[in-house]
């Protein structure tokens, strides 16, 4: 009389695996690619990124603005280490304490140079993790002509 089965625990899991396979497909992707490549793409200069985004009208531009946005960050973080490093060292005399606030305030301090940089390049407005594959496609591409 209308007798449904239950799902079998192992449907849901092949179901369940095969949603997060689908998510997370470009992972596949770049494990090809960055993780274990057959043959690994060889090191690329500012020259091969400046060439890119002169020849790339749509993800040159990008690129160009989330380089900007990383040496921000780096300035930030360069900024953090050594202000904390110094109060640390300042207030505390403690050398194990200076380094870890170096590390600390470069962790920090790249996070808010980045989070900086978000907002006055709006990178939230644009995709750069797109600009930055194609760039890397580009770039295999051209290194194996």
């Amino acid at each position: 009389m209308g007798e449904t089965e239950a799902p079998s625990s192992a449907g849901y899991w092949d179901d369940w695996k095969a949603y997060w396979r689908e998510r997370f497909a470009f992972l596949e992707y770049h494990k090809k690619i960055f993780l274990i490549p057959e043959k690994p793409l060889p090191k690329w200069s500012s020259s091969d990124v400046e060439e890119f985004i002169a020849s790339d009208p749509i993800h040159g531009p990008v690129l160009k603005t989330a380089r900007e946005a990383a040496s921000i960050a780096a300035y930030g973080s360069g900024i953090g280490a050594l202000s904390t490093a110094g109060l640390a060292w300042k207030y505390s005399k403690s050398p194990h304490g200076a380094v870890m606030a170096f590390g600390a305030g470069a962790i920090f301090g790249w996070t808010f140079g980045q989070e900086i940089a978000s907002h006055w390049l709006q990178l939230y407005r644009l995709n750069t993790m797109a600009a930055q594959m194609k760039f890397l496609d580009w770039w295999k591409q051209k290194s194996e002509a």
